[in-house]
């Protein structure tokens, strides 16, 4: 797909100048004069919808963990820190639970205008180069705070490599990031696509159908397994979309097509709530929301992306 790297959290060619990562006094002063973004349980420091960076000796980072470091950004060394031990001032908006969290918190070493949001909700006003960089800090974040202790004998883990390792003093093992496989496929019989919808997502909406690569499995297999399993479809040959890092919590979703040797739809209640098939026709009212019963899935979403450029015929 000639314009796979469009989709949100796309490829923006940023520098990520893995040698730094190894050289401490590198670091050092790269971190001097480069910039930070904040990440408060998940959600990055914005203004309106720009990333809101700060200097390395800022007071929003007081309470900050150790910086990680990012990439090069037109010669700018950017880096991420963990915020989530600040907790915001009493009658502050506390975070939603739920499918998207609308509320914004505010530091009060920051300026009014700015405020740590939900990144689902300001992802698709993001250049591509802040996109790229907030996926990646998030997802880090995230990786440090899940794994603090050693998978092998169980002791705390520290940090490493500017963020990019962690190191386990007691028996001296190395981990790294974790990212997760996920195939999420485009399958089409005839005029029509296969949607479906998962339990506690908003009413109405639907999306193309997705799962987990499991071990020993390739990703032709894993989606010829998912639909499957999920609807009782059966599918022939898959061929490759586009693919999105998706940071919720550490995903990369893999675009995929392939087309359905089957129609009949038999859900398995506990991966779905609903499937069916909705024919181009019916699509474009989804889109242009004007669909009685379907919602369309999140802009941003590479579900969105690889459905608007199927009815565009834009998948070459």
């Amino acid at each position: 797909m000639r314009i796979a790297e469009t989709v949100t959290f796309g490829g923006s060619g940023l520098d990520r100048h893995a040698a730094l990562r190894r050289d401490a006094v590198a670091l050092e002063d790269a971190l001097r004069r480069g910039r930070v973004v904040p990440i408060w349980r998940g959600k990055p420091l914005v203004r309106g919808d720009r990333l809101a960076w700060v200097p390395a000796g800022h007071p929003v980072l007081a309470l900050a963990g150790p910086p990680i470091f990012l990439g090069m950004d037109a010669g700018t060394p950017c880096f991420a820190v963990d915020l989530s031990d600040w907790s915001p001032e009493a009658g502050a908006e506390a975070p939603e639970a739920g499918f998207f969290d609308q509320t914004v918190q505010r530091h009060p070493a920051m300026d009014p205008d700015a405020g740590f949001a939900e990144l689902r909700g300001l992802m698709t006003g993001l250049s591509a180069r802040e996109a790229e960089l907030v996926v990646t800090a998030k997802a880090l974040v995230q990786w440090h705070k899940s794994h603090g202790f050693c998978s092998t004998c169980g002791a705390r883990s520290d940090m490493a490599q500017a963020g990019w390792q962690r190191l386990c003093p007691a028996c001296g093992a190395q981990h790294f990031p974790r990212t997760d496989p996920v195939v999420i496929m485009l399958v089409t019989r005839g005029n029509s696509v296969l949607l479906g919808r998962s339990p506690g997502w908003p009413e109405g909406m639907f999306s193309l159908l997705a799962g987990f690569v499991e071990p020993g499995e390739t990703i032709e297999a894993a989606v010829r397994r998912e639909v499957q399993e999920e609807t009782g479809v059966l599918c022939g040959p898959v061929g490759y979309l586009a693919s999105q890092p998706w940071p919720f919590p550490a995903s990369l979703m893999i675009g995929t097509r392939t087309e359905a040797t089957t129609s009949e739809i038999r859900v398995d209640p506990e991966e779905l709530d609903a499937a069916l098939w909705v024919s181009r026709e019916e699509l474009v009212q989804v889109f242009a929301g004007r669909h009685p019963a379907i919602r369309p899935s999140r802009k941003g979403a590479i579900a969105n992306f690889i459905l608007r450029n199927w009815l565009a015929d834009r998948l070459d």
